[in-house]
């Protein structure tokens, strides 16, 4: 077989991203056929041995992949595993039959769309600045939002001294005295909106993303998880537009 660079194999095997194998080649945990792996290096596929933390690869050609949407709930932490003993998306996906591995961070105290697949080519693309999907936020804060508030969550903020590009914020209306906005994001800072609330003395009681470009939550209830479309995932591809089906969940 034609000889492939070690972080594709990483993404063929639906184990990480590009990004993130390089960096786990980096650390030295990433050996081929015994001897540690290095940054840009090529291998067989069907006739060398990976291993990642001690533990081999195995290559499927032309393998299924599986793309799904979950409704994450509060509560749940977003990665496959947790050394503190908190609970995971994995708990709730595992039905599907398949490891599926996050796209992106929503964190623990949010909830709504988060997106699964074992393509490590998507989430390359999905995680990617230079393909950065929009994504939809509904958030409510506690009391009333004054004007200057609402003016200064559209500005760009500076966080761990990095410029933020402006979001777009709007009030959407008002539940039981409280707030809710509308958020719109082109790049994905940790716990970005929360900071970003912080700053200008809002407090957020929940903090649910709505979608992912055109791909919707809809009305998939908290805790299930539904496959995508076959349009869905062209999109999410770069290759069309989304219709947005409600899906039946599981």
């Amino acid at each position: 077989m034609e000889e492939i660079r070690l972080q594709k194999f990483f993404t063929d095997c639906g184990v990480l991203s590009r990004r993130a194998a390089e960096k786990e080649i980096e650390a030295g945990r990433v050996c081929v056929n015994g001897t540690v792996a290095v940054t840009g290096q090529k291998i067989d596929p069907e006739r060398d041995t990976v291993t990642w933390n001690g533990k081999p690869l195995q290559y499927v050609k032309n393998a299924t992949r599986h793309y799904i949407l979950l409704h994450k709930p509060r509560g749940f932490v977003t990665t496959l595993s947790d050394e503190k003993g908190r609970q995971t998306v994995a708990l709730l996906v595992q039905s599907l039959g398949a490891r599926v591995y996050p796209v992106g961070r929503l964190d623990m105290d949010s909830d709504g769309l988060l997106l699964m697949t074992d393509d490590g080519a998507l989430t390359e693309r999905l995680t990617h600045p230079r393909h950065e999907i929009p994504k939809h936020y509904r958030v409510t804060v506690r009391g009333s939002v004054s004007q200057t508030q609402l003016e200064q969550l559209n500005q760009s903020f500076l966080l761990d001294g990095y410029r933020t590009l402006p979001a777009r914020v709007a009030a959407v209306g008002t539940q039981g005295g409280n707030t809710q906005l509308s958020f719109e994001l082109y790049e994905g800072r940790n716990r970005q909106i929360r900071r970003m609330c912080e700053v200008v003395g809002l407090r957020i009681l929940q903090l649910t993303r709505v979608a992912i470009g055109e791909i919707a939550l809809g009305d998939l209830p908290v805790g299930h998880y539904r496959h995508l479309t076959a349009e869905e995932i062209a999109y999410l591809k770069g290759n069309q537009t989304a219709k947005r089906p409600k899906g039946d969940p599981v």
